[in-house]
C-alpha cells in the first residue's frame, strides 16, 4: 500500500478559515440552544441572511469594515481572529509532531486528527469564555473521537498497537476526568467552594483521550501555569476581584493545543530544565 500524501499547508489555510468561520456559529448558537445548520448565516441583530459575499472568512469584514451591511450593526473583531486563529492552527497541524500515535503515523492522518482536535476545541474555549461553561455533550463527543481517532491511526500501523493506544489513551482519559472531580471536592471541603467545575474535568478526559497520560501531564501543568500567571496579572491590575471566577477551560484547551504541536519531548526538556534536572 503506497503511503498517503502529506497535508499542503496553503489549502489547510482556507479550509481552517472556512471552518473558523462555522466554528464562530457554533461559539454563539450552541449556548442559546439554537441549531447550527439552520437557518443559515445572519446578522443577530436584524436577521437578514447573509449572501456568499458576505460570508467569506476575513475578507468580508474587511470589505464591509466591521458592520452589517443591512442595518450597520458593529460585528465584533472576534469573528475574523477566530478564523485566522484556525487558519494558523491547521497549517501548524501539517508541520506539528504530536506524541503518542505511534511509531510511524501517515502524515495525512495526523494532519486529519489534528485538524479536528484544535478545531474542537476552538469552540469549547469561546463558549468558556462566554459563559464559563464547557458544553458536556461537546467535551463527550470530543472525548469518543479521540479514542476513535487514536485507534484507528494505531490501526494503520498494525492492530497490537492499535490496541495498546486504545488501552493508553482510554486510561489517560479516566485519569483526567477522576483526578479533575477528586481537586475539585477536595477544594471545596478546603475552602468551601470549588476551585474547578466540572465542565474542566470532562475537557480533562477529552485531552486525555487524544494525548495520552504524558501528554495530560504536560497540558495541565502548562495551563495551571499560564492560569496563574493571567490570574495574578488580573488581579494586581484589578481586572478580577478578589474571589472573582475566571475559566480555566481556555488554558486546558490551548495547553493542550501547544502539546499537540510540539510533542511531549520538548515541554519534557524545557520542564526538567526548570526543575534542575535536564541537560
Amino acid at each position: 500500500m503506497p503511503p498517503l500524501p502529506s497535508a499542503d499547508p496553503l489549502l489547510a489555510a482556507l479550509l481552517g478559515a472556512c471552518v473558523g468561520s462555522f466554528l464562530n456559529v457554533v461559539a454563539w448558537r450552541l449556548p442559546r440552544e439554537e441549531s447550527v445548520v439552520h437557518p443559515g448565516s445572519h446578522c443577530p441583530r436584524c436577521g437578514t441572511a447573509l449572501c456568499w459575499f458576505e460570508n467569506v472568512p476575513v475578507l468580508s469584514w474587511l470589505l464591509l469594515r466591521g458592520r452589517c451591511r443591512h442595518c450597520g450593526t458593529q460585528i465584533a473583531a472576534r469573528y475574523p481572529l477566530v478564523e485566522l486563529l484556525t487558519a494558523g492552527l491547521w497549517v501548524a497541524a501539517t508541520l506539528a509532531q504530536p506524541s503518542g500515535l505511534g511509531p510511524e503515523p501517515a502524515p495525512l492522518l495526523q494532519a486529519l486528527a489534528g485538524w479536528l482536535l484544535l478545531s474542537w476545541l476552538i469552540p469549547l474555549t469561546l463558549i468558556d469564555l462566554d459563559r464559563l461553561w464547557l458544553p458536556e455533550g461537546l467535551c463527550r463527543i470530543g472525548l469518543l473521537l479521540g479514542l476513535a481517532t487514536t485507534t484507528a491511526i494505531g490501526l494503520s500501523q498494525g492492530i497490537e498497537l492499535a490496541r495498546t493506544l486504545l488501552l493508553h489513551h482510554l486510561l489517560a482519559a479516566t485519569v483526567g476526568l477522576l483526578g479533575f472531580e477528586a481537586m475539585s471536592a477536595g477544594a471545596e471541603k478546603l475552602i468551601g467552594r470549588p476551585a474547578l467545575g466540572l465542565g474542566d474535568a470532562k475537557l480533562a478526559a477529552l485531552l486525555g483521550a487524544w494525548l495520552g497520560l504524558t501528554g495530560l501531564g504536560l497540558t495541565v501543568v502548562l495551563a495551571v501555569f499560564s492560569g496563574a500567571v493571567v490570574g495574578l496579572a488580573g488581579r494586581l491590575s484589578g481586572r478580577l476581584g478578589r474571589h472573582e471566577p475566571f475559566p480555566f477551560g481556555p488554558f486546558l484547551a490551548a495547553g493542550g493545543a501547544a502539546v499537540w504541536l510540539v510533542g511531549n519531548q520538548p515541554w519534557l526538556v524545557l520542564l526538567g530544565q526548570l526543575l534542575g534536572t535536564g541537560a
